[in-house]
């Protein structure tokens, strides 16, 4: 069961960051074709996934742990 839940984890943080590093692409394109509302639509959107990343799931250290690679 543990071993589900931390895959799961896993996979979320994962998708999470698939999204994040789409939005980004999609920023750099819109801040490149001078799309300036575009763009700043993608950045909160990008601040919101960030902000998701950041929200705890779950209180097990092996999240935490997880998440602190991620700031790295």
């Amino acid at each position: 069961m543990k071993m589900i839940q931390d895959s799961d984890s896993v996979d979320a943080v994962n998708e999470l960051m698939r999204k994040i590093r789409v939005k980004e692409k999609q920023l750099k394109i819109a801040q490149e074709s001078q799309m300036v509302y575009v763009a700043k639509a993608i950045e909160r959107q990008i601040l919101e996934l960030k902000r998701e990343l950041s929200t705890p799931r779950e209180a097990e250290p092996e999240f935490y742990a997880l998440m602190s690679l991620l700031d790295d």
